[in-house]
């Protein structure tokens, strides 16, 4: 394909525009939290009612998997399939946006775009279903429940939704204080593993006038976040790191009485399987240790949460390409530096080779720098990037199912 058929798609996508908006604010309206996003699944299903699609769907989640099976897909058992994802579930917030179409459903909000990523692939569904005729494979559109934290992609594969598995995989991802319309990526660790670290530091209580007479595990619990802090940076290399953050810390009931134990809870995040092992590991070495020398116990349990996203380097440079063919090379961000945060389509990069890109969403014209990031109960995005968003995926598949990765 040319750069100038890749060029075509942006401007097919301009006039889907407004209906994407019209989605996204009704899925803004009504977030839904977890593996169980069943408004969310029925305002999908109608979007793309009509549409030639087969649909996929499992017992776990409401996730669904869509197929388009391209015109010119029998091409003697040698074609492709390219599967898009787009993410559904809400983060548990109270939205403080002032918008229009702010959250009606109490303490959840759609401050990670989540709406938004399934408005754009709500929209390429349409751009390929349009193009069907001339697809020379099939292509899988992935809406997925259960991002934040609830392992919802793993369901789906373990479900079989995605089997048999396809040739590559992509997902975008807004990103609302980053320059508007830009694409970013890198090949490699682009976000980090998450796992939760609890700890439980065991004392004695007593009297707060005696202490001699009790074993406080407050100071131990703090003399334990310093040892984790001095571990990370004297015996993990920076060339291979590890973001270890101790965020609650847990003891007492009153003021004069010393506790018999302290909880502390936090995340370890890390880009490669072998630091993730060697921190935990260190972890349940240091922690008791530490205990032992003033007197308490301490139980350290680590919750797996999900591994490092890894882009294909072939993905990530095929990427690269369609953004610069279809959008121009100023629309293309090469990130110097992955980001420490998590995202479950790791799950299906494990399996398929592929890649993650970022989307800038602050508005046009501002200073990005000022926008609320993610996660934020204030975030808001300029909407008029979903139809690039919707335009990069429709080029992505396409462009792969004629050519792979080439």
């Amino acid at each position: 394909m040319t750069p100038t058929e890749t060029s075509r798609w942006p401007a097919e996508a301009e006039t889907l525009l407004d209906d994407l908006v019209d989605l996204r604010r009704a899925i803004h309206r009504e977030p839904e939290l977890g593996l169980q996003n069943p408004k969310t699944l029925a305002k999908i299903k109608d979007a793309l009612a009509g549409l030639p699609l087969e649909f996929r769907e499992g017992p776990s989640t409401t996730g669904l998997v869509a197929i388009l099976r391209g015109g010119l897909a029998g091409n003697g058992g040698n074609a492709r399939t390219v599967l898009l994802r787009g993410d559904m579930d809400a983060l548990p917030l109270v939205e403080d946006t002032g918008l229009a179409f702010t959250s009606e459903t109490s303490g959840a909000m759609h401050a990670c775009g989540h709406d938004t990523h399934v408005a754009m692939l709500v929209g390429a569904a349409k751009l390929l279903c349009a193009a069907r005729d001339r697809l020379p494979g099939t292509v899988m559109f992935m809406f997925q429940p259960g991002e934040e934290g609830h392992h919802g992609a793993r369901f789906m594969l373990d479900d079989g939704l995605i089997d048999p598995l396809p040739d590559a995989a992509f997902a975008l991802h807004i990103m609302p204080n980053a320059p508007h319309g830009i694409f970013a990526g890198r090949a490699g660790p682009l976000l980090a593993s998450s796992d939760v670290l609890s700890i439980t530091v065991k004392g004695a209580g007593g009297h707060a006038s005696m202490p001699q007479d009790a074993i406080d595990p407050i100071p131990v619990a703090c003399a334990i976040v310093t040892a984790i802090q001095t571990m990370v940076t004297r015996r993990i290399s920076v060339f291979d790191p590890a973001v270890i953050t101790i965020a609650k810390i847990a003891a007492g009931t009153t003021n004069n009485i010393i506790p018999e134990t302290a909880d502390m809870q936090g995340t370890i995040r890390t880009l490669s399987p072998h630091r993730r092992a060697m921190v935990a590991a260190e972890l349940r070495r240091l922690v008791p240790a530490i205990a032992e020398a003033h007197g308490c116990t301490a139980e350290v349990a680590i919750e797996e949460g999900f591994p490092v996203t890894v882009c294909d380097s072939r993905a990530a440079a095929f990427g690269q390409r369609v953004v610069e063919e279809t959008f121009g090379e100023a629309a293309w961000l090469t990130m110097d530096n992955p980001v420490m945060g998590a995202e479950d389509f790791a799950y299906v990069l494990e399996k398929v080779p592929g890649a993650m890109f970022w989307l800038g969403a602050s508005e046009a014209g501002s200073d990005w720098r000022q926008c609320c990031g993610l996660h934020s109960n204030r975030m808001v995005l300029d909407e008029k990037v979903m139809a690039r968003g919707a335009a990069l995926h429709a080029a992505l598949a396409e462009r792969f199912l004629n050519e792979g990765f080439a």
